[in-house]
């Protein structure tokens, strides 16, 4: 070789071109290919090629490899240590895939065809190295084919476009920089060229080195800034391993690929944990690729490539490699075993390529049996608890073997592809029975356990006082103070002490003093078994003793009159059923009531107020309750439901009435000596439940009605031997006057009105039955009535609205002006006063002016008019009515009909208006006659005296006149 030409770059040009010449599409094809590298796979990696060629240099020499980039204005030098440029190396860069490196085991490049990315960013690219240098020109090279006709044509198609990396030309060894073996030198065809170097360069850092171990530094210098990147080797966690290839892996690959036949695949993790800003997740193979790799560390393998490096080649090497970077992966892990940081390393899912599914997949299958966790545990051996960080402390060891500590993140997505155990806190909760624990140890469990919902509690162990665990917070009971002796006789269970916590109550059990302790389900149980305990007096005197700490007013807990107690014959009572020695009722029940005595010793022991509180009576028992629904509440009352079927009637249709108090007095059919019952009852706290009446809502509105004990005692002879509403009051209606019996004296009215004792005739008539029970009373003769009250009573009744009774058989009249009880079929009600005169010896029932009709209608009764014929038999002369007349009844009709006799059904009588007309046989008659037709029948004796005396008109009008007054 000439010396000026060291590398022969004229031989090279030489048989590029003549094949050129020979085959134009020769030059087609490698023009193309280079414009292929330059725009397509390599486009963007000048820095990275120049890099990787910087590596293969120094690791060839054996020297540390330094590179140096420096970035002036229009121009990118590399300048790098190793071995110097030389013949093979300058035919390789002139070549397209002929790499001088195929011989190398331990060389990056592979291809032969990194350093035509340079031809993306530069038209005049060179390398200058201590023996000589070379270079390219696009311009030199385009004048050289345009000399040959043969390619004139193919020039011309391609507007002048050459491959520029063909034809090499040499240059002379100089300005080198010191320290360095080789420099390539980039004039930078435009400002995007530039702007892409400058891009590229800003890119480089530790993963540069990383993935070319070669390099122990790049200095960058743009413009004047430089910095330079070093690898710290302990801000990185690495995991290595390499190996040979199986043949068979090898035999779809490119021939000088298989001379390689050695793998390595290396994962590079950050201390911190955090990629470099910058570092693509890509594949490193072993500069950066276009294979992203989602996990959080870098990857660097001899994986294949499709030529432009860009992509992995599918195939069975390449899932070789996959599940050899899996294997070097979980190394990585098992470097991090033991601390939560690993976590975050376990791989998810959801993948970024084929590389990195397969790469994702081949790890989380063997992550299960791998030990990770504290404790050398594989993540299958593991349990996880999403609770509370305390609550995990006290569960960990021999309570949940195995169990993942607090410390780690439970919830963390990694520990489902570990292949962890999740188990749920009511799961845990339900094993925790079989173990064995001091109380105190249960109270730190429900200290941890405060925030968890409730409805994973539900079975919680409880540590009980007598040292018994039971299940299920719910219905425990937590003692305020000391526990109340007795508790082990009424089976209650409290918690123990030592082990309380509010979390209990919030599941259900209870903050029990006295009052908590005697309503709670076990005492209710123990009253309601006590006949059939096995000790009734060891369950009376514990649940008294709670009566008494309890304070219970009498009847506040009806239940407990259910109570067996001792009486003072030495039976058991229910102590509803029993007497203080002292009550009244003593002798006012009969002798068969079942009441005993309530036994001396208990009285002494537990005081009166205990007792009462229990049932125990000083008086008459009162039943209470709220919001009862009538017919669905039951309360052990005598003729209760016929009381409630009358409260239905009064009310009426709808929905059943609510009742919001109840009250009521019990056990009143017992009763025998009712002049001291009454006396007993008109005093509180009875005397409510007789006076007051029961207010009930129904359909919205409120409605009052009599009170159970005031509707049992109205029918009931508990007054004097008879029913309360067989007399009347003091002071009481006079038109009752014989027909009620004056009430015995010795209750205030306000007691007789509530036991229905008569008032007055209207509250009679407003009673249901009340119009019923006047006539039966009217028809007994031995029943005094006057006459002037017999009318009244005739008229009030034929005004009672709706009236509908049963029609009676016997009737009280006025047959003759006397007072008879007759029989009905004899009686006529009288309509017209001028009918009396033809009705002599029948009897009449004569109400007010005007009700007659609706009294006959009432009572089935016929009116006096309907039937008398009233046919006039006498011959009369029509004669204006006397002005005298007139002048008391304006609205008198101006004639009337005067006879002598006036003859009606063959009889002779004083007027007639039967017809509508007066008809009169003198002045008496004629003032009857207009008074009635005039609706002023009052008037009719003014009238008459007018009519008698006209010259007395004056006086006879004042004197009416101070009547009115």
């Amino acid at each position: 070789m000439a010396a000026d030409d060291p590398f022969g770059t004229a031989g090279l040009r030489a048989r590029v071109l003549r094949a050129w010449t020979e085959s134009p599409a020769r030059f087609r094809e490698d023009a193309n290919t280079e414009e292929d590298h330059a725009l397509g796979g390599y486009r963007d990696r000048v820095v990275v090629e120049l890099a990787q060629n910087a590596a293969d240099a120094s690791a060839r020499a054996g020297v540390p490899g330094r590179l140096r980039f420096v970035l002036r204005g229009g121009e990118l030098t590399a300048a790098n240590t190793g071995a110097p440029l030389d013949a093979a190396g300058v035919e390789a860069l002139s070549t397209l895939r002929a790499s001088a490196k195929r011989d190398t085991s331990d060389s990056v490049g592979r291809f032969g065809v990194g350093f035509a990315a340079v031809a993306a960013v530069s038209d005049r690219p060179s390398i200058v190295s201590a023996d000589g240098g070379v270079r390219w020109s696009a311009a030199e090279s385009r004048a050289l084919v345009a000399a040959i006709p043969a390619l004139a044509g193919e020039l011309e198609r391609r507007a002048g476009q050459v491959p520029v990396l063909r034809l090499p030309f040499p240059i002379a060894a100089d300005g080198v920089p010191d320290g360095f073996a080789t420099e390539v030198r980039l004039p930078l065809r435009d400002e995007a060229a530039r702007e892409a170097v400058a891009g590229q360069l800003a890119a480089v850092g530790p993963a540069l080195l990383l993935a070319l171990p070669a390099l122990d530094a790049v200095e960058i210098d743009v413009d004047g800034s430089s910095r330079t990147v070093v690898l710290d080797a302990s801000a990185w966690r690495t995991v290595a391993a390499h190996g040979t290839i199986p043949p068979e892996l090898l035999a779809d690959r490119p021939v000088e690929e298989r001379s390689r036949a050695t793998w390595s695949v290396r994962w590079a993790l950050p201390v911190d944990g955090v990629l470099p800003e910058g570092t693509a997740s890509v594949l490193h193979a072993p500069t950066p690729s276009d294979e992203p790799v989602g996990l959080p560390a870098l990857l660097i393998g001899t994986f294949p490539l499709n030529p432009d490096r860009r992509r992995v080649a599918p195939g069975p090497l390449a899932r070789f490699l996959a599940d050899r970077a899996a294997d070097a992966y979980v190394e990585l892990l098992r470097e991090l075993a033991g601390d939560p940081a690993v976590l975050d390393l376990v791989p998810g899912p959801v993948a970024s390529g084929e590389v990195d599914a397969a790469i994702r997949h081949a790890v989380r299958e063997r992550l299960p049996d791998v030990p990770l966790l504290p404790g050398g545990l594989r993540g299958r051996d593991t349990t996880v608890i999403d609770g509370p960080g305390p609550l995990l402390d006290l569960l960990g060891g021999d309570v949940v073997p195995n169990l993942l500590p607090s410390s780690w993140p439970v919830r963390h997505r990694a520990l489902t592809a570990l292949g962890v155990h999740r188990a749920e806190i009511a799961d845990v909760v339900d094993a925790l029975a079989a173990l064995d624990r001091e109380p105190a140890w249960w109270h730190g469990l429900y200290e941890a356990l405060a925030g968890v919902p409730a409805d994973a509690l539900g079975a919680l162990p409880v540590p009980l006082a007598t040292g018994r665990l039971v299940r299920g917070p719910r219905g425990l009971l937590v003692a305020t103070g000391a526990a109340p002796p007795g508790a082990d006789v009424l089976d209650l269970r409290f918690v123990d002490p030592a082990a309380a916590h509010p979390l209990l109550l919030r599941l259900g059990a209870v903050e029990a003093g006295p009052r908590e302790v005697l309503t709670s389900a076990p005492v209710r149980r123990a009253v309601a078994e006590s006949f059939d305990a096995d000790d009734p007096g060891a369950v009376a005197e514990a649940v008294l003793g709670l009566v008494a700490a309890a304070r219970l007013d009498p009847g506040e807990e009806d239940w407990l009159a259910d109570l067996a107690l001792d009486g003072a014959d030495g039976d058991l009572y229910p102590a509803g059923e029993l007497l203080f020695p002292d009550s009244p009722l003593r002798t006012i029940m009969a002798d068969d009531a079942p009441f005993g005595v309530v036994a001396d010793d208990l009285l002494a022991r537990f005081g009166a107020e205990a007792l009462a509180a229990c049932g125990v009576l000083a008086g008459f028992a009162l039943v209470r309750a709220e919001d009862a629904e009538l017919g669905d509440a039951t309360f052990d009352l005598d003729r209760e439901e016929d009381w409630a079927d009358d409260v239905l009637d009064l009310v009426g249709p709808g929905m059943p009435p609510l009742v919001p108090e109840f009250l009521a007095v019990r056990d009143l059919e017992l009763v025998a000596d009712w002049d001291a019952a009454l006396g007993l009852l008109a005093a509180p706290p009875w005397r409510a439940a007789v006076t007051e009446p029961l207010r009930v809502v129904h359909e919205g509105r409120r409605v009052e009605v009599p009170s159970y004990t005031a509707w049992w005692l109205r029918r009931h002879p508990v007054l004097d031997g008879r029913r309360p509403g067989g007399f009347r009051a003091p002071g009481a209606d006079p038109l009752l006057a014989g027909l009620y019996d004056p009430a015995p004296s010795g209750l205030d009215p306000e007691l007789l009105r509530a036991l229905g004792v008569r008032t007055s005739l209207a509250a009679l008539l407003d009673e249901p039955g009340g119009a019923a029970e006047l006539l039966d009373r009217l028809a007994d003769p031995s029943r005094p009535v006057d006459r002037t009250v017999l009318g009244a009573l005739w008229t009030e009744l034929a005004r009672v609205p709706g009236l509908d009774v049963d029609p009676p058989e016997r009737v009280r009249a006025i047959v003759d002006g006397a007072v008879e009880v007759v029989d009905a079929g004899d009686a006529l009600v009288l309509d017209r006063p001028d009918l009396l005169p033809l009705l002599t010896g029948q009897p009449l029932l004569i109400p007010a002016p005007g009700d007659a009709a609706a009294l006959a209608d009432a009572l089935d009764l016929p009116l006096a008019g309907d039937e008398v014929a009233g046919e006039i038999g006498s011959a009369g002369e029509r004669r204006p009515v006397p002005d005298a007349a007139r002048a008391v009844l304006p609205d008198a009709p101006a004639s009337y009909v005067a006879h002598d006799p006036l003859v009606v059904d063959g009889r002779a009588v004083p007027w007639w208006a039967g017809d509508g007309e007066p008809h009169a046989s003198g002045p008496e008659g004629l003032a009857r006659a207009l008074a009635w037709l005039t609706g002023r029948w009052p008037d009719r004796l003014l009238v008459a005296a007018v009519l008698r005396d006209p010259g007395d008109l004056a006086t006879l009008l004042a004197e009416a006149d101070l009547e009115d007054r």
